[in-house]
């Protein structure tokens, strides 16, 4: 079997702390990589969202070009009317497009971004976003007939990840994992690629669900849980099964460990929207008495100006004149109006009168471009400690420790994780500081002496 020269494995989500710090010496794998290579702390992009950090990394551009700012995005400027983003969001090439052009064989399965999957130099298996494995999946398009043999009960996600069936869960947690790493092991052998990336939903799935017993400072810690080590142990699993998966490849291939963003225990949510309302932002023409999403209340549009979603973060959108339907700010106002909406927003206190540290960004200061229709606001509140909350009909009540959709015990963090070892390149055990995850396409792509597009965010780090 010809070795890759490169492989990336993405574990979407897994918290830096954790495998640096708390558990490094259960992780023998991890830590023999970060010890002959280069390791550190990954910025993610705003919003830290695996929709569309994935397609940044990937890509080198950030959310505002992309003109994807999260899982939903509003289609056009008509009220209430979000889209999925999916991976035909996506408009410009990414690191396997740039390595197949190059001459590489590359073998893409499942990362976000990539449903419905495309033609590639090699093979590409799509992502969670994919509705079912009756939808095409694979390209080429024969391949899903190959998968089905190798795998019968090939799981695209976790299901009902956000629910109370815990043992459920985190059996299927484990299935998906072991899927996408035998997946991972043919594909070096049947088609022996360059290069070969894949992506781990699980850390993201089971942080979501098993937080709780794991980290004292959840403020609804479950000590002695039976899941109370669910997270460690499957830290565990994956580090035994990243050793499986590089003994079967070369002393040269050179392998990258990634995550898109971190993740923290989930202190509580803002209802975005009841605050909006109390502000005099939004106004309703009849305020419902049990929880209810703003999409199925009627709002007054004459004298709204502003409304929100949810979400691990907040975003805000304001009720323009000439460019929303009903639009009430007159157009020589909006800066001004926006201005003070973030004055406003980062002055919320918390619960008991805390710094919030609420941070609202303008997409024009933060984003090279900006395309598509962006929120006018992105909000973290405690960077991203707190979720944005969006539904209504909370009796007012700012602050909830409830999630809006369904049971969760964790947030994303801005922080993700990269290792990287090149064994022609060995390291040592370099601390690299400041890495982005715009930085990933750039160091590539030096590495392979391979010219990079114009237009790219990040920076080649000393790898």
């Amino acid at each position: 079997m010809a070795a890759p020269r490169l492989i990336i494995i993405g574990l979407d989500c897994m918290a830096p702390a954790l495998v640096f710090e708390k558990w490094r010496a259960d992780l023998p794998n991890l830590s023999r990589l970060m010890s002959q290579g280069s390791y550190g702390r990954l910025e993610s992009s705003i919003p830290a969202i695996t929709v569309p950090a994935w397609s940044c990394m990937m890509s080198g551009r950030d959310p505002g070009e992309l003109g994807i700012y999260g899982f939903r995005n509003r289609a056009d400027r008509t009220y209430q009317k979000m889209a999925i983003a999916d991976g035909r969001a996506v408009r410009v090439p990414r690191l396997w497009d740039l390595l197949g052009d190059a001459g590489w064989r590359v073998s893409v399965l499942s990362v976000p971004g990539t449903s419905p999957p495309y033609e590639v130099n090699g093979s590409m298996v799509s992502c969670f976003l994919t509705p079912n494995t009756d939808a095409p999946y694979t390209h080429p398009p024969e391949l899903a007939e190959q998968i089905q043999t190798w795998l019968p009960e090939f799981m695209l996600d976790v299901p009902h990840f956000r629910s109370e069936n815990k043992a459920e869960i985190l059996s299927n947690i484990h299935k998906l994992c072991d899927q996408r790493f035998e997946l991972a092991a043919r594909m070096l052998t049947e088609e022996e690629p360059d290069f070969l990336m894949f992506v781990d939903m699980g850390v993201d799935r089971i942080h979501h669900a098993f937080w709780k017993p794991m980290d004292a400072t959840h403020p609804q810690h479950e000590p002695g849980s039976e899941f109370e080590h669910a997270i460690h142990d499957y830290y565990c699993h994956i580090d035994a099964q990243v050793g499986e998966l590089l003994a079967q490849c070369g002393e040269e291939t050179a392998v990258l460990i990634v995550s898109d963003h971190g993740a923290q225990p989930l202190m509580g949510g803002i209802c975005l929207n009841e605050w909006l309302i109390q502000e005099g932002y939004l106004t309703l023409k009849e305020t419902p008495t049990v929880q209810t999403s703003l999409d199925e209340v009627e709002i007054d549009w004459s004298r709204t100006k502003a409304w929100g979603a949810g979400g691990y973060y907040g975003r805000i959108f304001m009720n323009v004149k000439g460019r929303e339907p009903d639009g009430i700010i007159p157009l020589k106002e909006y800066e001004m109006e926006r201005s003070r909406l973030v004055e406003k927003l980062a002055a919320l206190p918390g619960p008991d009168g805390e710094d919030l540290n609420v941070k609202p960004f303008k997409p024009q200061k933060i984003y090279q471009k900006v395309r598509g229709v962006a929120p006018d606001l992105l909000v973290y509140f405690d960077d991203l400690a707190w979720r944005s909350v969006g539904t209504v009909g909370n009796g007012g009540a700012i602050y909830t420790t409830n999630n809006d959709t369904g049971p969760d015990d964790a947030n994303h963090a801005p922080f993700g994780l990269m290792i990287f070892h090149d064994p022609q390149r060995p390291q040592g055990g370099q601390v690299l500081e400041g890495a982005q995850l715009y930085d990933i396409v750039p160091t590539v792509l030096e590495r392979y002496d391979i010219t990079a597009p114009k237009g790219l965010r990040g920076k080649v780090l000393p790898i």
